[in-house]
């Protein structure tokens, strides 16, 4: 049986986004099937195409709400519970990878061709290690 790491990155290697990745990990777990989740993360990856939040790090925050989010508009408390869950993932992953934007994980800015050229580059280096960093931090935290 492969860890949800090696299966996150094997997600990545197989061509998903890095946000899809982390979230296909961990859709077993939560009844969530893997085409729908890979649709669900698909516009997340590279940071929503504009270089902002890691995928990995959006990835893993749908892996947050699906355990802790609101269910309903009354569940205020779920909201908050699910907020401070955000934190603390956010929190973790910053000080393992010093950073939550692709534009500073990667050093580039993708919305350049030049930049967009490095990220494509550093996808098969970085990112893996990206991915495999928020599956573990999940773990970790219990989910």
């Amino acid at each position: 049986m492969r860890s949800k790491s090696e299966f996150a990155t094997t997600q990545l290697a197989g061509g998903l986004g890095c946000a899809a990745s982390v979230l296909s990990a961990f859709c077993e777990d939560y009844g969530l099937d893997v085409k729908k989740a890979a649709k669900i993360a698909c516009g997340l990856g590279g940071g929503c195409a504009t270089g902002e939040v890691c995928g990995a790090v959006t990835g893993a925050l749908l892996v947050v709400g699906l355990k802790f989010g609101q269910e309903t508009v009354e569940d205020m408390d779920a909201k908050a519970d699910c907020r401070a869950h955000v934190l603390n993932f956010i929190s973790k992953f910053k000080e393992t990878n010093s950073a939550l934007t692709c534009r500073d994980l990667l050093g580039c800015d993708i919305t350049t061709e030049e930049g967009f050229a490095v990220y494509l580059e550093k996808r098969g280096t970085v990112c893996p290690t990206l991915v495999k960093s928020a599956v573990e931090i999940l773990e970790e935290l219990g989910y």
